[in-house]
């Protein structure tokens, strides 16, 4: 079982001065599911490298069971600290591909021609497709086998508007992920903020929140069995 993590650089909350950049509880509750089901992870980010940490996420009322094992973990803050590039990706390598959000992929992974092929390529072949809160906003740019958005007529959930609402940033962000998801055809549903909910079409794995990371990752997992 090989999975491959696709985590943004994009840093910069806008013109805000603040930083951003994935968001923890989103990449370390899959990470250690996964991880501790036997699973070989792969991490790679659109410029290689260190990947941006989210301030916010690393503060005490984000902190969950995941984010304090990742706090001690030397060795998978040091893939954090030095991903793979994704240009260098093998596609024909992995078995499913999960996005983390936190705001950074509004700017960078929503246009990254290479993410966008990835994505494209790991349909093709059928393979899973996984995203949480911010990260569907990969899907942007992404068009199915049919030449349609890949959304297009399938189930799909992610970061609400009022979620972005509540949190402050709507006139901040490039785009809003629920309004992207429905303009790209996507069924798009979601529960109350902040409940955990994921949502499975195909191949086609999406979460709303961070609260909403493990489930997508369960889903994973039953997908790959």
């Amino acid at each position: 079982m090989k999975i491959l993590f696709v985590l943004t650089s994009h840093d910069t909350l806008g013109d805000t001065g603040k930083k951003t950049g994935f968001w923890v509880e989103e990449f370390a509750s899959p990470y250690y599911t996964l991880l501790d089901k036997g699973a070989e992870i792969t991490i790679a980010t659109p410029k290689g490298g260190a990947a941006p940490i989210d301030p916010s996420s690393d503060a005490p009322d984000a902190a969950t069971e995941a984010t304090e094992r990742f706090n001690k973990d030397k060795e998978t803050k040091a893939l954090i600290a030095n991903t793979h590039t994704l240009s260098n990706i093998n596609v024909d390598d992995f078995d499913a591909v999960f996005y983390p959000g936190g705001h950074g992929p509004l700017w960078d992974l929503a246009n990254d021609e290479t993410s966008i092929a990835l994505i494209e390529k790991f349909n093709m072949q059928n393979k899973l497709v996984a995203f949480v809160c911010h990260a569907p906003a990969a899907l942007k740019g992404v068009k199915g086998t049919d030449g349609e958005p890949l959304v297009k007529g399938k189930k799909v959930t992610g970061f609400t508007n009022s979620e972005e609402a509540a949190v402050g940033l709507t006139n901040v962000v490039p785009f809003l992920v629920e309004d992207m998801l429905n303009e790209n055809g996507g069924v798009y549903s979601k529960k109350e903020d902040w409940a955990a909910y994921a949502i499975q079409d195909g191949n086609l794995i999406t979460g709303q929140n961070p609260a909403s990371s493990e489930l997508v990752a369960q889903k994973l997992l039953e997908s790959l069995k």
